[in-house]
């Protein structure tokens, strides 16, 4: 199986920002732990602070044979339809991911605009969730 896992806005920052909400493991420590769960299938791990290179990077894992995405779009999870019509154009399913409990957190994190295209949505189990989310597609 051949999975992507893309971070969005701002998590290049994780194990610097908010180590209360998001751990102290770096993001390059958070995808090592994830690889080694999946050491039997292809991961790939993408991480922009850019709307549209994060919809470019959908679009082109329809031609690299990617059977899931894994998305943590961040910020953009709550206004972002050009990520979310990227997901649309796409026949790969996609997951949303969020470490902390955005349903616990300010009210503007409990709307997603990305939900309604996606295959389903984890939060809360903070790296954990990459984990879980990655697992759905074997299901």
């Amino acid at each position: 199986m051949k999975l992507l896992f893309i971070n969005g806005v701002n998590l290049n920052l994780t194990g610097m920002r908010e180590k209360d909400v998001y751990g102290s493991q770096t993001l390059e420590q958070i995808n090592a732990e994830v690889a080694g769960h999946f050491k039997n299938d292809e991961c790939i791990f993408y991480q922009s602070n850019i709307e549209g290179e994060i919809c470019s990077r959908i679009h082109s894992a329809a031609g690299e044979g990617v059977n899931g995405i894994v998305l943590n779009a961040g910020a953009y999870t709550h206004y972002s339809i050009a990520i979310r019509d990227a997901i649309a154009a796409v026949s790969i399913p996609v997951v949303e991911v969020h470490m902390s409990n955005v349903h616990s957190r300010e009210e503007f994190r409990h709307k997603s605009v990305l939900s309604e295209v996606c295959k389903g949505v984890i939060a809360g189990f903070g790296k954990n969730s990459y984990i879980l989310a990655g697992e759905s597609f074997k299901l």
